[in-house]
């Protein structure tokens, strides 16, 4: 009786909450209000829960004088808040009865945030997953990044057609966020570099005649699941130095003025302005130094509050580079340390190479990140000396350990000569960190052996594995509530926050009534996605066919296009012999092309006119289906994963870093088809050879082909599937009003190299299809193969990635 009144308060006070909000904050009256408005009180009155213990977290930080951990990233691809903060703080369900209270469904609450718009891939929902887990388990630590105005783009599709809109996801205001006026720091572009004497007779350097333009943070808090424990992720947004330039101003050019203004917040406006264009070239890496000389001033303004020298820094301050974009951080601190502080070049060198740790995502060399040196002089003068200074100590150690070696020298150095020289932002990180992690066993063996050999070879020691993870809470718990809540029915919650006792699971595939219960769960979960199918793209698909789902950026090395033959050579069969046995599968693709990324367009395109032509093939009826979901997001990812059957990672082998996408799917009981490439070779080990699909060529495999004179041509004339498909696509079978309209993709794969060696690996592909085809009829060995890969997804929490890299890089006990 008691704890059903204290329920009761609870839910009651939640209620005089949100409608004290609507009221006293949006100035509505609660009888009027509709659901955006009670979304907007419930989340003021979650944050305000979330304030109070953010508020205790940062005064235990400094009662305990603890060292922090400050991960810098470009992105961070948080999704939506609401459901993640009530899982996090356990209420969930009082929420719920609140909202029933007040006469709303919580669904329709939730659907009413927009996502926020922080994040691209892979690399930004790493990042929420991280701070996730830092607030999970304790570690003291921040977030800095970017409070971009819009997303990267909201994507429409207009006649198969990807169309780029603006992601506006501010447009409403964000109740989560707190704006810091207090927190303003000036950051400078341009000026020159004045040297002079100092009093001591010291040469010195400072950077003058600067342009200014401000830094203003807003601040989310981000909870830890059940500890009381929040962090917070603090994002910097530009502000002109002046509302306006007060010269132009009171000479009577007001649009003069208003336009300084407005080009100097442009720094915080969008995520990734196009680098194909100089201008574009130019804001980015404006961004990248805009957010990193914030942070350093935020980051040296607390630590100055305990220390008034730096001989403790490294014991205080660890900073995680989450890739090359923030590397710009390491010549910003030494300039700090040199030119502000008046340490030497040895002591301020020795501090940052112990701050900073490096997480490299990337294996293609063509695709790490470089600037232009004329670019960085004008930019930033003074790091460009320092980045030259630190290029020439680092090949004078170069040459001393390879005497005479000009090739190493050429190949190590920090600035690649060419036309336009460059500056080759990986080296210099790895230079400046005293750690350098992959994020999969096979990526860090790559980088090791290949991508940074003649590094690894001075500095083994800074190299090291991190195996990405992510957040069971978000991709789990929040995302498929009926998983979860079959999983913690038989074995307790603490899987929640120990992902390795889900193995408790393993025994239970052997359990008729459980198995049954599992597959009720699938089904129940697809069902929803039919519905939504159908709602958002009038495709009605059938909740017993197989799903199978392809969602993530649209990259030629990801290969879609080989997920694309494959649809067109069940079509064939279907189409041209009606007695073939081929089980019943909805395709289902999502993802966004880069707006310059005209072949990954391309390939959008190319999925709408095959499903065109399959979904309304009368021979084909309902034993095909393709369905591309657009604007893939955080939100759309959630609706889709709980529903998934097959997982495709059919990336090349030795092209992808990790992925994580491979994880999300494992853990909510997907079965994975994949190459031995990223984590998929982590996932194979951990879940059974037995549990998982795997074809193609390997790594190993792959550079041999292609050294031995790979002939994509010779597999074209080969397979007769694979050459009939390719020649519908070319001849324009799924493109009538324009037969040549896919001919690029065409030309790419027979006459251009077949880069990524989709046609050597298409017979392997299609062969391992049909074994999923197989065992998918029977559901009882797929639904036991289902548990055991979600009983086994322990090792790919992203608590135990944060606990490697506290103890190993950071340097923090966590005392477990």
């Amino acid at each position: 009786m008691e704890d059903t009144k204290k329920e009761e308060q609870k839910i009651e006070k939640l209620k005089t909450a949100v409608k004290g909000y609507i009221e006293h904050h949006l100035g509505k009256d609660c009888e009027r209000a509709g659901t955006f408005d009670n979304y907007i009180g419930l989340a003021y009155a979650i944050r305000d829960r979330l304030i109070e213990r953010w508020l205790a977290t940062q005064r235990s930080y400094y009662k305990r004088s603890v060292k922090r951990v400050y991960y810098l990233s470009l992105e961070f691809l948080v999704g939506r808040t609401l459901g993640n903060s009530m899982v996090n703080l356990g209420i969930e369900d009082d929420c719920t009865k609140a909202i029933e209270a007040l006469g709303y469904k919580m669904e329709d609450i939730r659907e009413a945030e927009w996502d926020a718009g922080l994040g691209n891939g892979g690399l930004g929902r790493l990042a929420a997953c991280f701070l996730d887990s830092l607030a999970t388990l304790g570690i003291p630590s921040y977030g800095y990044g970017i409070h971009y105005e819009y997303g990267l783009f909201y994507q429409k599709i207009r006649d198969g057609y990807q169309v780029e809109t603006p992601d506006n996801w501010l447009r409403y205001g964000n109740p989560w966020e707190i704006e810091r006026p207090g927190h303003l720091f000036s950051v400078h572009f341009y000026g020159r570099v004045n040297q002079y004497v100092d009093a001591k007779g010291i040469l010195r350097n400072e950077w003058v005649d600067t342009e200014e333009v401000m830094a203003m943070a807003c601040d989310t808090p981000v909870p830890g699941y059940k500890n009381d424990n929040v962090i917070n992720m603090r994002l910097w947004t530009a502000k002109s130095s002046r509302d306006f330039d007060l010269t132009f101003f009171n000479s009577g050019n007001y649009i003069q003025a208003v336009e300084n203004k407005a080009k100097s917040e442009s720094i915080s406006k969008v995520l990734y302005p196009a680098d194909h264009i100089a201008e574009g070239r130019l804001l980015r890496l404006k961004q990248q130094y805009f957010f990193v000389s914030a942070t350093f001033q935020d980051i040296l303004r607390r630590y100055e509050k305990e220390e008034t020298t730096f001989d403790n820094f490294t014991k205080r301050v660890a900073v995680q580079l989450n890739d090359t974009h923030p590397a710009i951080a390491i010549p910003e601190l030494m300039r700090i340390l040199m030119d502000i502080e008046g340490l030497s070049w040895e002591k301020a060198w020795e501090i940052t190479v112990g701050t900073f740790a490096y997480t490299n995502h990337t294996i293609m060399p063509e695709a790490l990140e470089k600037w232009s040196v004329p670019l960085f002089e004008s930019l930033l003068p003074r790091h460009l000396q320092i980045i030259y200074e630190i290029n020439r100590r680092f090949l004078e150690e170069v040459n001393w350990r390879f005497p005479g070696n000009q090739e190493k020298r050429k190949h190590m150095s920090l600035i690649e000569d060419g036309n336009e020289k460059m500056i080759r932002m990986a080296n210099l990180a790895i230079v400046g960190s005293h750690s350098t992690n992959g994020v999969s066993g096979l990526h860090t063996e790559i980088l090791k052996n290949h991508t940074f050999k003649d590094f690894y070879e001075i500095f083994p020691e800074r190299f090291n594995n991190k195996t990405n993870g992510i957040t069971p809470r978000r991709w789990l718990k929040k995302a498929n509530p009926l998983l979860s809540d079959l999983i913690t029915e038989r074995i307790g919650e603490g899987w929640v926050r120990n992902l390795d006792e889900l193995k408790k699971i393993a025994p239970l595939s052997e359990d008729k009534k459980f198995r049954e219960r599992w597959i009720e769960v699938k089904r129940e979960n697809k069902k929803r996605l039919a519905e939504y199918i159908l709602k958002k793209n009038d495709i009605r698909v059938d909740p017993e066919s197989l799903f199978d789902v392809q969602i993530k950026r649209l990259h030629e090395y990801k290969r879609q296009l080989l997920n694309v033959l494959h649809v067109v050579t069940l079509y064939n069969r279907i189409k041209y012999n009606k007695n073939t046995e081929v089980v019943p599968r909805t395709v289902i693709f999502s993802g966004k092309a880069a707006p310059a990324y005209w072949m990954a367009k391309l390939i959008i395109k190319l999925i709408h006119s095959v499903a065109d032509v399959v979904n309304h093939g009368k021979e084909v009826k309902d034993r095909l289906k393709v369905v591309f979901l657009n604007n893939y997001n955080v939100s759309l990812a959630e609706r889709i994963i709980p529903a998934a059957d097959l997982s495709e990672q059919i990336s090349t082998a030795g092209t992808e870093a990790s992925g994580t996408g491979n994880m999300k799917l494992s853990l909510n009981g997907a079965l994975t088809i994949g190459t031995l490439d990223g984590a998929n070779i982590e996932i194979m080990k951990e879940v059974g050879k037995d549990n998982i699909f795997i074809f193609g060529l390997t790594t190993e495999e792959v550079s041999k082909t292609k050294s031995s004179g790979y002939n994509p041509y010779y597999y074209y004339e080969k397979n007769q599937e694979l050459k009939e498909a390719l020649d519908m696509i070319g001849r324009g079978y799924f493109s009538p009003e324009n037969t040549v309209l896919f001919k690029p993709l065409i030309d790419s794969l027979l006459h251009h190299g077949d880069t990524f060696m989709l046609l050597c690996d298409y017979e392997s592909y299609v062969s391992c299809q049909e074994r999923v085809g197989k065992l998918y009829k029977n559901r009882n060995e797929w639904a036991k193969k289902s548990i055991l890969n979600v009983a086994n997804m322990g090792k790919f929490s992203s608590d135990r990635t944060i606990r490697e890299y506290a103890r190993e890089i950071w340097g923090i006990d966590l005392h477990d």
